[in-house]
């Protein structure tokens, strides 16, 4: 079994080892807006999970690029809103359109296809397209440091305060998520996603 000590790791390869050995992680697709500029960003994040069902939370680590934060995260630090969508198959090419590195003063959704419509909750546009999206505020941002005090990750809790589920992927009478009529992608490592494949059920111990 090879071995690592994480303290004689790069930055590289710690980047490697957890992107690879974490998967498959589901990506929350956000769009924010600058406040001042009202320009819309969308950006693809995969360090993304549930906190709670009570308060209905969800969190987004935004690594930094050298030091240097990133559009999204400095939107949701100065407007405190966005909208977070799931990413589905025929998606996934307008998804990877908005991961591109652009200035702050161009929209990613110039790159795509892709049209803007009106949330309710909050100021921030939603993607049309995506079957699945909750409007967003900020519940807590956590700087991330490093040993020597340098904030390496801004580390977002997000409130889902609107949810909203196209037909084809929600079964209105149980309540339920179709995961199979949605078909979301996963982030791998690399350039590599994956899809969830076979569905099976295994019952809990009671």
């Amino acid at each position: 079994m090879h071995h690592f000590k994480a303290k004689d790791l790069t930055d590289k390869q710690m980047y490697k080892f957890l992107s690879g050995s974490i998967i498959p992680r589901p990506i929350a697709w956000i769009t924010t807006q600058n406040p001042e500029t009202k320009i819309v960003n969308a950006a693809p994040f995969s360090f993304f999970s549930a906190v709670s069902n009570v308060s209905p939370l969800l969190t987004i680590a935004i690594l930094r690029n050298g030091g240097k934060i990133k559009d999204s995260a400095k939107n949701l630090l100065s407007g405190k809103q966005g909208v977070v969508h799931i990413v589905s198959e025929e998606l996934v090419e307008e998804m990877n359109k908005t991961s591109a590195p652009l200035p702050d003063t161009e929209s990613e959704i110039d790159l795509t296809s892709l049209t803007l419509t009106e949330s309710h909750s909050v100021s921030v546009p939603a993607i049309k397209e995506a079957k699945i999206r909750m409007e967003v505020t900020l519940h807590q941002y956590v700087p991330v440091m490093d040993d020597e005090g340098n904030v390496i990750t801004d580390l977002f809790i997000l409130q889902a305060n609107e949810f909203y589920f196209d037909d084809s992927v929600f079964d209105e009478e149980k309540q339920y998520v179709l995961a199979d009529q949605l078909k979301p992608v996963a982030r791998l490592a690399g350039n590599e996603y994956a899809t969830i494949g076979d569905i099976y059920s295994i019952n809990r111990p009671k």
